[in-house]
């Protein structure tokens, strides 16, 4: 096609075989497409495309559709991102309704027989995730192998705290549950593989592998990308039945496996943390004593 359809915060470029979507950085732009910056979608990752009237007067929408299991973004967020940051939906002034109607017809003459058909793979790759991110109760950190969380010491549960920093490598893992921070109960929670399925889970305040979102922590841009890129990383993974086999052995005669000891600049955030809240009076002498004594031993 070698063409390119211009709307309001986002841009199509038509390819022989996809679609490349660049996203504006403007400051009415959602900031999740500051962080996605552009996508090339493929194809073979569309279910449909449609033209239909926009919301507002003078406007069309394009909206394309992607096929399940095809996009890491779209999986991860389930349905919950609001319509105006929907990374699949073009709003275009009504002049370009012809334009954009010729881009359906070529798009629909290029959809193949497996557009009905769920994804064996992902084929638009996840966007680059933030290093780390704040959530109300502790610190994300994800490097590509592994996910870690810091628990904060103003937030986290007496049982997170008891249970310990947590590090989950990509192998451990079957899936991400992610729930959007713009409404109750968001929060981002880490599936083991050796998670059962005849239990419910525990609540997210609670779970070692879960961190909650509040107002002003784990933002959408921030906490759905790399919700995304895990998810990414444990499809390319797949399944590691000597692991999974360990994994279990340990839990049945250890209880949890050992997590992986913090590292030392964690530790002196952590005690500078605790040091910021005592001088403000939120701590006593003795518990700040007794809490920076149980982060030194952790060195």
């Amino acid at each position: 096609m070698g063409d390119v359809l211009a709307g309001i915060n986002s841009s199509w470029e038509f390819d022989t075989d996809s679609v490349l979507i660049r996203f504006e950085r403007g400051i009415r732009t959602p900031k999740l497409f500051h962080v996605l910056g552009e996508r090339r979608v493929p194809y073979e990752a569309l279910r449909s495309v449609e033209l239909t009237p926009g919301a507002r007067r003078g406007t069309v929408v394009l909206r394309a559709e992607p096929r399940p299991g095809a996009d890491p973004l779209v999986e991860a967020a389930a349905g919950q991102l609001r319509e105006t940051s929907d990374p699949y939906r073009l709003v275009l002034p009504v002049e370009r309704e012809p334009l954009a109607a010729s881009f359906v017809s070529e798009l629909h003459s290029v959809l193949g027989p497996w557009a009905d058909e769920p994804a064996d793979r992902h084929l638009v790759a996840a966007p680059a995730p933030p290093l780390q991110f704040k959530a109300y109760d502790g610190k994300v950190s994800f490097d590509g192998r592994t996910v870690s969380f810091r628990w904060f010491w103003t937030g986290a549960s007496s049982a997170k705290w008891k249970a310990g920093d947590q590090t989950f490598a990509v192998g451990e893992l079957r899936g991400v549950e992610w729930r959007s921070p713009e409404v109750m109960g968001g929060h981002l929670r880490l599936i083991r593989r050796d998670a059962r399925d005849d239990q419910p889970p525990e609540e997210a305040d609670q779970d070692p592998a879960a961190v909650v979102f509040g107002l002003g922590y784990g933002l959408v841009h921030e906490s759905l990308p790399l919700a995304a890129s895990v998810l990414e990383a444990i499809r390319a993974a797949g399944p590691d039945p000597a692991l999974e086999a360990a994994t279990a052995a340990t839990a049945r005669v250890n209880g949890p496996v050992a997590q992986v000891r913090p590292a030392p600049a964690d530790i002196a955030d952590r005690i500078r943390h605790l040091g910021e809240l005592h001088e403000a009076g939120l701590l006593t002498d003795d518990e700040f004593s007794t809490k920076k004594a149980e982060l030194l031993a952790e060195l």
